[in-house]
């Protein structure tokens, strides 16, 4: 179920895009996530197992309605597995820990060999 909190992949169009990131609020006249475009997911992943200085981050965005074209909750599909599940096993801690979604603080990740 898509509720406020839940990971989320959106594709947008005109122009096409697509976020993964948290919905934080979703109505007739559109959405608001807190998100990041998911060509920068990887590095911003990566950012943060090496416990670098923030150079990459969600940011807030509302998008009118008219430009979602669906969204989709951040799920394993087969073989294939979610952002969330890829964050953890780069970052060493789980996304919503990370971004405080848990009620957790985050914790500084493991540095993986």
């Amino acid at each position: 179920m898509l509720e406020r909190g839940s990971l989320v992949i959106a594709h947008l169009i005109n122009p096409t895009e697509k976020f993964w990131g948290v919905l934080e609020h979703l109505d007739a006249s559109g959405a608001v996530l807190r998100a990041i475009g998911v060509e920068s997911f990887d590095d911003w992943s990566y950012q943060v197992a090496r416990r670098e200085p923030p150079t990459l981050g969600l940011s807030s965005m509302f998008v009118p309605l008219f430009r979602v074209e669906r969204i989709f909750l951040d799920e394993q599909v087969g073989e294939v597995e979610s952002y969330r599940q890829r964050f953890a096993s780069r970052a060493g801690m789980s996304v919503e820990a990370y971004l405080g979604l848990s009620g957790e603080a985050p914790e500084a990740p493991e540095i993986p060999s």
